[in-house]
């Protein structure tokens, strides 16, 4: 029953963090997605804004008049209370336009974010890997400290019984204070990319899973975000030239207004008006000229539509490109990862003879400690080398715009 306890209090930091669970938390907690979010909503509503444009509009009001001296035949004092109510007959599809336009520019946001939420999903996979590449790096360190430190203090024993100079224990004090300077400098590096993460994240890392990426099979290509969201603003700016020549259209609007008044101050003289009056106004509008404002400002877009298509092109020259990278550095990392392993395999087999011969003082402390930093460096290359092949797979679906989620395991 106490081992039953001890189990649940363990604090939840001792479970390692899987590389989804941490990409979740990313996608919740990232201030920068919180604010493309918003600017979505933002879109929505200048969409309902425009809408409304086609429902009435009501208005009331009022005013109070009071004059001094009195002008003949008015009273002196007029106060009026009104209601009016309008509608736009027809714009010219000016609205229709305009709704259509910022539906895009919605369309345009929400690629945004996605385009986003990729970019960040592959930054995260990134840390991930880099940091547990580093601290395999650190464990390879720890464990070169624990050798140096048994080895010093094997040759200290010696020295006191007169067999070691005093250069052999320098030598590895200094061999081991070095590789104490490594790991502290290591344990910092650490650090430092789990604050970034967090900031990315908001989440604090602890300890990293074994998290996988499947290889990258057979995968057709998709255009990216960033090519869809241009293709979306290049929409928006089409029906914002259709929306200003509106304007050469014929704006027809209808209108209604109650008006009822009071008089004070009124004689014979300065009678009283009318009581209540109601008004009914259909206006047509029509503009004939102006200097060229509404061709100037389509010729704009036009210039900016262009300007937007040549962004296009280049971002499909460059989706391309990155995916013959991607592939590339996944056959690249690959042909290292059984180079790193061969080296590493030769590394712990040298080592081990060299300190066999060491310990009969058949070689010298040179030869040892080169043979030891050369094991802790083939071992944290290999390491890294297996981080990096995940870190290229993540890399070729996020070129080839698919969700690198999915294929975690």
């Amino acid at each position: 029953m106490r081992k039953k306890l001890l189990i649940l209090a363990v604090p939840a930091i001792f479970y390692a963090q899987s590389l989804s669970t941490l990409i979740d938390n990313a996608m919740e907690n990232n201030n920068i997605i919180k604010s493309k979010l918003m600017i979505e909503k933002s879109k929505i509503e200048d969409i309902q804004s425009v809408q409304s444009g086609y429902y009435p509009t009501v208005d009331i009001g009022g005013f109070y008049q009071s004059v001094n001296e009195k002008t003949p035949m008015r009273a002196g004092d007029t106060y009026s209370g009104y209601a009016k109510i309008g509608i736009s007959l027809y714009d010219g599809g000016g609205r229709s336009n305009q709704i259509k336009q910022n539906e895009a520019l919605l369309s345009s946001s929400k690629y945004d974010t996605k385009a986003y939420k990729k970019s960040l999903t592959l930054m995260i996979i990134q840390d991930f890997y880099t940091i547990k590449s580093i601290e395999a790096h650190l464990i390879a360190l720890r464990e070169k400290d624990i050798q140096l430190k048994v080895e010093l203090q094997r040759i200290t024993k010696f020295y006191n019984a007169g067999i070691a100079t005093k250069d052999d224990i320098e030598n590895l004090q200094a061999a081991y204070s070095n590789n104490i300077y490594q790991i502290d400098s290591t344990k910092f590096q650490i650090l430092s990319l789990k604050k970034l993460f967090a900031l990315k994240t908001g989440v604090q890392l602890t300890t990293l899973d074994d998290s996988f990426i499947k290889e990258p099979i057979g995968l057709q290509k998709e255009l990216n975000n960033r090519i869809e969201l241009l293709k979306q603003n290049a929409k928006s700016l089409d029906y914002a030239s259709n929306s200003i020549n509106s304007a050469y259209l014929p704006q027809v609007r209808l209108e209604d207004t109650y008006s009822l008044y009071g008089y004070n101050r009124d004689d014979a003289t300065h009678p009283e008006g009318l009581d209540k009056q109601n008004i009914a106004m259909l206006s047509v509008n029509l503009r004939i000229f102006d200097n060229g404002v509404i061709s100037k400002q389509k010729n704009s877009l036009k210039l900016q539509k262009l300007a937007l298509q040549k962004q296009i092109e280049q971002e499909k020259l460059a989706q391309d490109i990155n995916i013959e990278l991607a592939i590339s550095k996944i056959d690249t990392v690959k042909a290292q990862i059984n180079s790193a392993k061969s080296s590493l395999n030769s590394a712990i087999s040298a080592f081990e003879t060299i300190a066999k011969k060491y310990e009969v003082g058949n070689v010298d402390y040179v030869t040892y400690l080169d043979a030891l930093s050369v094991k802790t460096n083939a071992k944290a290359q290999y390491e890294s080398a297996l981080n990096n092949l995940q870190i290229a797979y993540a890399a070729y679906y996020y070129h080839t715009n698919k969700n690198i989620k999915d294929f975690i395991k």
